[in-house]
């Protein structure tokens, strides 16, 4: 998959956990926009979306605090 089509497909996900468009560099999980449990629904919701398997050790809420640093979890532990 291409960055752009990565990028596109985190910003509708996230913009469905929050409810609303949120900037790529915008804190999402240190803001309290969404927590623990709306991470884990974000992290299904992104595989669903970018028909990607995200192995979950070693992952973090903070892995997923902005758009992009989604996308740079995505380049470091999807295959």
């Amino acid at each position: 998959m291409n960055t752009s089509a990565m990028r596109s497909g985190v910003r509708e996900a996230v913009a469905e956990a929050v409810g609303r468009p949120v900037e790529d560099s915008e804190a999402i999980v240190s803001s309290g926009l969404v927590d623990s449990l709306s991470v884990v629904k974000l992290i299904l919701r992104l595989e669903k979306k970018l028909n990607v398997t995200i192995p979950r050790a070693n992952l973090q809420p903070d892995d997923f605090d902005s758009v992009d640093q989604i996308i740079e979890t995505l380049e470091r532990v999807v295959a």
